[in-house]
């Protein structure tokens, strides 16, 4: 009887999702959980570390995309992150879905006081961590504006409409929930085939350090022509050794003496610089009147 091969199943959607929040720990979370929290559990390790159940999370994940869909215009949505590793992630993801990112601190006001220029009525508002995002969402719900945010097993969920269950401390397990969330919408509303890899990395979301990035753009800088392009052999003279040509060739072949005796091209005699110029002349005194040295 042959033993018959078996192929290796391809992974859905859901599980490859899976996958990638697995390898950027977005199941880890902390020690101390929310009681509002306690449904989104899978369990608690022997250090005291919560684990988050990925599945629920993806479903969070999906029902926040649907949301996102229904705003028909983009730019009535806000997301927003006061935290560092967030602020890349917030940027791509309004760079690609269309909504209005505010990455940094969060001015009082923006949703309450009409006074304020940076005043706006967003739709929805998506944000990164409930506990460092405290203004926005007292704002919002003054305002019954929709709240979507990330939320740990510590994060407080008051005033949050959808909370999807997430590590928001990492900075990849932040730029993969973005990353992931910005697909869900643009697969939702066609932009990409479900069936079609998205093109865009997932690295772009990720936060960079500063000196890293510095480093990177020295390197991709166009490097600095050899000074030795720029040597005295092209314009007559070997500035390396110190050496300067006594004598140019003519268009005939013939040697034409080179004048290196002075500034005007004269030639200098054998005395030098001094010998060469001849001395000015005497002053003569001249005969001057006698100085009165009283009245008469």
């Amino acid at each position: 009887m042959a033993a018959t091969t078996q192929q290796p199943r391809t992974l859905t959607t859901r599980e490859a999702d899976i996958q990638m929040m697995l390898a950027a720990e977005v199941h880890l979370g902390t020690k101390n959980c929310d009681f509002q929290m306690e449904r989104y559990l899978f369990k608690r390790r022997a250090d005291g570390i919560n684990i988050i159940n990925v599945g629920k999370t993806w479903d969070k994940l999906m029902m926040a995309a649907r949301v996102i869909v229904a705003i028909e215009n983009p730019q009535d949505i806000i997301v927003q992150s006061a935290r560092p590793y967030g602020q890349r992630a917030v940027l791509k993801f309004a760079q690609y879905t269309g909504a209005h990112a505010i990455a940094g601190r969060h001015t009082p006001g923006t949703f309450t006081n009409q006074l304020q220029t940076s005043y706006s009525e967003p739709r929805l508002l998506i944000l990164t961590d409930p506990r460092t995002d405290h203004q926005p969402i007292k704002e919002a719900a003054l305002g019954n504006i929709p709240t979507i945010a990330f939320c740990d097993t510590d994060s407080p969920m008051r005033y949050v409409d959808i909370g999807i269950p997430a590590n928001n401390k990492g900075k990849h397990s932040i730029g993969v929930l973005f990353w992931l969330l910005a697909r869900m919408v643009l697969q939702m509303r066609g932009t990409i085939s479900p069936g079609h890899k998205w093109d865009v990395m997932v690295d772009l979301f990720f936060y960079r350090e500063p000196e890293e990035a510095k480093e990177q753009q020295e390197e991709e800088a166009p490097a600095i022509a050899d000074y030795a392009e720029f040597s005295g052999a092209a314009l007559g003279g070997d500035w390396t050794s110190g050496q300067i040509p006594d004598a140019q060739w003519s268009a005939d072949g013939t040697a034409v003496p080179v004048a290196t005796g002075g500034w005007s091209g004269d030639a200098v005699v054998d005395g030098g610089w001094d010998a060469a110029a001849a001395p000015p002349p005497a002053a003569v005194p001249e005969a001057s009147a006698p100085v009165p040295t009283g009245w008469d």
